[in-house]
């Protein structure tokens, strides 16, 4: 059985750090890996247009900057297909036969739906299509028949309702969809990143991201001016290291070659956590290490992407040609899926 990837992103803005540790390293590195022999690296327009559909041309201009922070982030277009959602029409018919098989009931106890429909103030006036999305998302994932999905913690529950949808349908209809594995980073810390104010979740509409096309002094100032501990008033006082988004961003980001370069005092991470919580450690001196530590990763990002800025009509081709193959691999599927259906009535 082939091992096939599928995960991507929708076109709101620019990716933050948040996305760079919750699955665009981890794409990399499962790219590079040479296990996967399909992988699939969706931009994701049509979702966003489900509570973007007054603004389109925000989605439009924000399909080119997703695509250049893959490109930068080390998203090989030799060895992952990058498609555009929307380019791909199988996807929504499959939407469509895949929404007789989940109850109303079922998508409004999604969590991630839920917390979604709060953040956006849908209370009062949920979009159909918005609601759908985790419906939309099992299409995508299925069409391809992605075998494993990297996504971040926050995902986890549109993956179950995708697995849901799997089942339901091999059961009523016949063995015909791939049951698809997640794939969480393997540090805690990257599970769900916190924004720079200390909110629970890095979010644009939030305004609390560090963005990975910011430039260096646009990241020292947010890094200065992150959220610590409130009751670590003075340098001499003990500081709380668990949930201090700081040390989570240390812990996300440092490695052991860092603390020899920028912080030669202390072997790693822990040592450094131990001084702070014992007191005597200052936040200033602790925040000028993790902006050494994350302009050490964002400057090759950075200068990546601002060669392919030089190339848009190359990117453009790489869109273009990604779809192609993408639109292919769902018609297969699809396929697949009228036959089981007995709606393949000229076959």
């Amino acid at each position: 059985m082939k091992k096939v990837i599928l995960t991507g992103d929708r076109p709101t803005g620019r990716l933050h750090v948040g996305h760079y540790v919750g699955s665009l390293s981890e794409r990399v590195k499962l790219q590079n890996s040479g296990q996967y022999d399909e992988i699939y690296i969706m931009i994701a327009d049509a979702q966003a247009l489900t509570d973007n559909a007054e603004h389109p041309e925000k989605v439009r201009q924000n399909i080119i900057q997703v695509a250049l922070d893959y490109l930068a982030c080390g998203i090989d277009p030799d060895k992952s297909t990058i498609f555009i959602q929307s380019m791909v029409p199988e996807l929504t018919e499959l939407t469509f036969y895949y929404m007789n098989l989940v109850t109303v009931s079922r998508v409004q106890r999604n969590p991630t739906v839920k917390a979604e429909i709060v953040q956006r103030n849908f209370e009062a006036s949920i979009p159909v299509g918005f609601f759908c999305y985790p419906i939309s998302q099992a299409a995508d994932i299925t069409a391809f028949g992605a075998t494993h999905v990297p996504v971040g913690e926050d995902q986890m529950p549109m993956l179950e309702q995708c697995k849901e949808i799997v089942h339901k349908f091999n059961t009523v209809y016949g063995e015909t969809l791939t049951d698809p594995q997640i794939v969480l980073p393997s540090n805690k810390a990257c599970l769900r990143l916190p924004g720079i104010d200390g909110k629970a979740k890095m979010s644009k509409s939030l305004g609390n991201c560090i963005y990975l096309s910011d430039e260096a002094d646009v990241v020292k100032k947010k890094i200065m001016s992150m959220f610590t501990d409130p009751n670590h008033l003075r340098v001499e006082d003990p500081g709380k290291v668990d949930g201090n988004p700081v040390f989570i961003y240390l812990e996300a980001f440092s490695r052991p070659e860092h603390f020899e370069e920028f912080l030669p005092d202390y072997k790693n991470l822990e040592e450094l956590e131990d001084h702070y919580r014992r007191g005597g450690l200052g936040d200033v001196k602790v925040k000028k290490f993790l902006n050494n530590v994350m302009q050490a990763e964002l400057t090759p990002i950075r200068e990546r992407r601002k060669e392919w800025e030089a190339r848009i009509p190359d990117v453009y081709d790489i869109l273009k040609a990604g779809s192609a193959v993408a639109e292919k691999r769902a018609a297969e599927t699809m396929t697949a899926v009228k036959k089981a259906m007995q709606i393949d009535y000229f076959g």
